[in-house]
């Protein structure tokens, strides 16, 4: 194949099987919501396929026709049970693909999308083939337009499932041919086309510069009704919130998914700047008294001093590095950036490092990141790569040393919120974390209000012994207080109120 050549009647004969990715792009991931361990597919029929330059109909009947801009990939030769270093070389070439379908029919798939996405025309491919062996699989670009408006763009730089993982996947169970075609997700930004519409999508190489040029296909109206011994459309609003891409974009007010609501947080306003109020130290001899001992994240130190540090944990976990583990879970979009993308406002994000010092476990982009995501710390048991930048950022950073190793040198980010270890501690997601120049505390949700009462009356109480001790009295009996220094107490406090 030379670097690049048209689709053709030929290539849609070709196309034994074509095979669609669910979700595949970090940025698609974030707008459904939910972002998958494995890829997952589904199949279109061949006659789906088309050309550039034609039309699709939106069936009679239907309100939303859904489209998808995607890089397809067409495979070359024969492939069964191949590895992740060698699939690449079975694709022989790239294109743009559209992977079209109406949300209206998809209550009636059971998750085949056969009829929702196998409709006639309901997958363009073209204009031009890009040879495989001349482009980075890493480093496309996928745009899509309607009506000249650019609706879609997104690379593959740090796509969840890699195009060589998708081949070699799919060869375990079944033999991949000449011809056959896969569609490999699509970015966020993917809505409805109504009739009258024309849908542009490109790919190009970002670092070649070669294109398969502009797919081009016309959204025209169905006059003919689907038959009544066959499922009817049927919409509500959250199929068009899902096929607009948002509630804004379909016209409706935000909808709250209860399955995904999350429960209110334990820390409320008031508690945090209570718990802000008073010193680590104090927090620690309250939970002391309370029979919790192992409660504080212990060997790590601050990049910012003098700076008193409130949020709710969540949680992410490195197991130790294993090689073939890695290539399945260490690259993409993996846990470790799943996590630092999900870090919300005020959430502090505990990484189990396993006391590993030496490798990086967060760096400065990701730090950056998370300080944008409005996250109120990080602190990991391990190193941290460009220590001084990432020291230099609003954002405070716990950790064990700087180290300039990468992380899979000793690790693989495994999974997120769940219960982890750092620092000689447990720290469930959803924990209150309270850190400053003294250490890192972690508190049970259930017991902060109570706690932090009791720590705002031992100040207080230490306030009173600090004024005695300077006005000249002895320690003995008055720190702790006996029985005549706790009646002293009493009537100072009264004095105070």
């Amino acid at each position: 194949m030379s670097t690049s050549s048209p689709a053709t009647p030929e290539t849609l004969a070709n196309a034994g099987k074509v095979i669609a990715v669910h979700i595949n792009y970090p940025s698609r991931a974030a707008e459904r919501g939910r972002t998958p361990e494995q890829p997952s597919y589904f199949l279109k029929p061949g006659t789906s396929l088309a050309l550039t330059g034609g039309t699709v109909e939106r069936p009679a009947g239907c309100e939303l026709l859904g489209f998808e801009g995607e890089i397809a990939l067409i495979i070359g030769k024969s492939a069964r049970r191949v590895s992740l270093e060698d699939a690449w070389s079975y694709v022989g070439g790239v294109t743009a693909s559209n992977d079209l379908g109406v949300y209206d029919l998809r209550w009636a798939d059971k998750g085949s999308n056969l009829r929702s996405k196998g409709g006639d025309g309901f997958t363009p491919v073209g204009p031009a083939i890009l040879n495989a062996d001349d482009v980075d699989p890493a480093a496309l670009r996928i745009r899509t337009w309607i009506n000249g408006e650019l609706a879609q763009e997104d690379t593959t730089a740090d796509l969840l499932f890699p195009f060589s993982q998708l081949v070699a996947d799919l060869s375990q169970l079944l033999t991949l041919e000449p011809g056959d075609i896969i569609l490999t997700g699509t970015p966020a930004g993917a809505s409805v086309a109504v009739p009258g519409d024309v849908m542009e999508i490109e790919v190009d190489s970002l670092s070649t510069g070669v294109t398969t040029g502009r797919l081009t296909t016309t959204v025209t109206e169905g006059t003919t009704p689907l038959a009544t011994f066959g499922a009817q459309p049927k919409i509500d609003d959250k199929q068009r919130e899902e096929a607009w891409g948002s509630a804004e974009k379909a016209g409706l007010a935000p909808q709250k998914d209860a399955a995904r609501e999350e429960p209110a947080s334990a820390l409320t306003p008031e508690l945090k700047a209570k718990l802000e109020s008073v010193a680590t130290a104090t927090l620690s001899s309250q939970m002391r008294a309370r029979g919790l001992n192992n409660v504080s994240i212990d060997g790590l130190t601050g990049t910012k001093t003098g700076r008193k540090v409130v949020g709710t944990a969540r949680t992410l976990r490195f197991v130790p590095n294993r090689e073939d583990l890695f290539k399945t879970h260490g690259g993409g979009y993996n846990a470790q950036k799943r996590a630092i993308d999900s870090v919300r406002d005020g959430e502090i994000l505990v990484m189990e490092a396993r006391g590993e010092k030496g490798t990086g476990t967060l760096g400065d982009i990701l730090a950056l990141r998370a300080q944008y995501n409005g996250a109120a710390a990080i602190i990991t048991d391990g190193g941290v790569r460009d220590y001084s930048t990432v020291a230099g950022f609003d954002l405070p950073v716990y950790c064990a040393n700087p180290h300039p190793a990468v992380l899979g040198r000793r690790h693989i980010p495994w999974d997120t919120d769940i219960t982890i270890a750092c620092g000689g501690a447990t720290i469930q997601p959803g924990d209150i974390i309270v850190a400053d120049d003294d250490g890192v505390l972690v508190i049970p949700p259930a017991i902060a209000e109570e706690l932090v009462q009791a720590c705002i009356k031992q100040e207080h109480q230490e306030e009173f012994i600090a004024e005695m001790v300077k006005a000249g009295n002895s320690v003995d009996g008055l720190y702790p207080m006996n029985a005549a220094w706790k009646e002293k107490y009493e009537a100072w406090a009264a004095e105070q109120a």
